[in-house]
């Protein structure tokens, strides 16, 4: 196979010559070398195997290398197969596990395994749209900005409403889903292309729908949330989330996110719980990861940008405009606003989606004159 591997607290001298055996580049480091393995600017092997014979925990850097370097191919080697500890690995987004006795046979074919999705993989964007209080339009505001990077990127989407039960992603893009994200999270052991396209609606924006539940769910194991946006990841070039404020375990789960993005308006109440919410979304996942929205932006308002931003702590990326007309009649159509054109609305949903991408706004345009969208398309991350 020729892969470069890193075997991370083994003291098995036996298992590096078993991969040695297979062609492959080994090198052995502590258990403690780990968290300099996870630091960004690090040269990674193809895939670390994680011994964890003599121990029964997963190092708490496991989830670091994890974020960090999300391509680098784990393993984990372990004594028995143990439930509780397998779980944990999936959280981390580890699915791959060998146990007691170790074959070279078995061993090569998670190898192969990790290989294999490291090299299909595509890595994905993922943007949380988190609302600092209910009615600010967070739903509004993602779905739109979801429809809007479709036809700017024509690219596939996913749109994952984390309300457990009764969240409104469905309505707003006209879809009747049969299953729904609790269906996803209670089967992240089933986890395949052809179960999750079972899950998954179509709609009318092109955008792909895991939806919330339509009756009241008990017992959901949201600690599970991190395996499905793992998964989601690796499989949509843009993963677009609606998450409930009010779920500690959903924002704890946001670690293969990309952007954060914390939607207020002008009202007392909500910058001030955006401010506490920002502070403590970037002692979590870092600053640069945060981004503000103000939805019914009014520049008369009492409570100005230049407020706003001095309360959260961060600059707001981008205004909304107020236009409580169209995005009522939308959502009693079931389709989002992002599908026309020609209101201030769609130009502000086109131009948040222009910039989470980094694709050109001129690039629909330019496809349109001719040709394809495909060959057309410029500035894609």
């Amino acid at each position: 196979m020729g892969l470069n591997i890193t075997i991370i607290g083994t003291s098995d001298r036996q298992l590096e010559e078993l991969l040695r055996g297979q062609d492959m580049r080994v090198k052995s480091l502590p258990v403690n070398d780990l968290l300099a393995l996870a630091q960004q600017a690090t040269p990674q092997p193809d895939v670390v195997v994680l011994d964890l014979r003599d121990s029964n925990a997963l190092p708490p850097t496991l989830s670091t290398l994890r974020r960090q370097h999300p391509t680098t191919g784990v393993v984990i080697v372990a004594a028995r197969l143990d439930p509780v500890l397998m779980l944990e690995a999936m959280r981390a987004g580890v699915t791959e596990w060998v146990a007691n006795p170790v074959t070279s046979s078995d061993l090569v074919a998670a190898l192969e395994r990790v290989s294999a999705t490291r090299s299909a993989g595509v890595q994905g964007q993922v943007f949380a749209f988190v609302g600092a209080k209910g009615g600010v339009g967070t739903t509004t505001l993602a779905v739109n900005v979801a429809a809007s990077l479709v036809r700017l990127a024509a690219e596939p989407t996913l749109f994952i409403d984390l309300h457990m039960s009764y969240g409104d992603a469905a309505v707003f893009l006209g879809a009747e889903p049969r299953f729904s994200v609790v269906d996803a999270i209670e089967n992240t052991h089933r986890l395949d292309e052809a179960f999750f396209d079972s899950l998954v609606v179509a709609t009318k924006s092109r955008v792909q729908l895991l939806a919330s539940a339509d009756r009241t769910s008990h017992g959901a194991d949201l600690g599970r949330v991190g395996t499905l946006l793992h998964f989601a990841g690796a499989h949509y070039r843009y993963t677009f989330l609606d998450v409930p404020r009010s779920e500690a375990a959903a924002l704890d789960a946001l670690e293969s996110v990309s952007k954060i993005l914390i939607v207020a308006n002008q009202e007392l109440a909500t910058v001030r719980n955006a401010g506490r919410m920002a502070t403590a979304l970037r002692q979590r996942y870092g600053k640069d990861r945060i981004r503000v929205i103000l939805t019914r932006y009014d520049k008369q308002a009492e409570i100005s940008q230049e407020d706003v931003e001095r309360v959260i702590g961060l600059p707001v990326k981008h205004v909304v405009p107020s236009d409580y007309r169209a995005a009522l009649q939308a959502l009693n159509k079931g389709r989002p606003l992002a599908l026309d054109s020609g209101n201030r609305l769609c130009d502000a949903f086109s131009a948040i989606a222009s910039d989470l991408s980094g694709v050109r706004q001129e690039s629909v345009a330019d496809a349109q004159k001719g040709g394809s969208i495909f060959g057309r398309i410029t500035g894609r991350r």
